[in-house]
């Protein structure tokens, strides 16, 4: 899949043209994760980092993490092992 953004639209952005794919990712998959639309790895996984960067974004930005009781079973299996 492919997504245009009108020249216009993308010399208006205030970010340095390297930047710009790998901020639009982010972007793109905090907003799918935030609206329930991604799950944490996938989201993790559009923006191109790892599930503990995504997370501290997350926190960053004040967004609550959707923590099922599936992955709070499985955190305190981990513990106990």
């Amino acid at each position: 899949m492919e997504i245009v953004i009108p020249d216009d639209v993308l010399i208006s952005l205030k970010l340095p043209r390297k930047e710009l794919e790998k901020e639009l990712k982010l972007e793109l998959a905090v907003i799918l994760y935030q609206r329930g639309a991604l799950s944490l790895g996938k989201a993790a996984k559009l923006a191109g980092i790892t599930k503990r960067k995504f997370l501290e974004e997350l926190a960053k930005r004040g967004i609550p993490r959707h923590y099922t009781e599936k992955e709070l079973e499985e955190d305190l299996e981990f513990a106990r092992s």
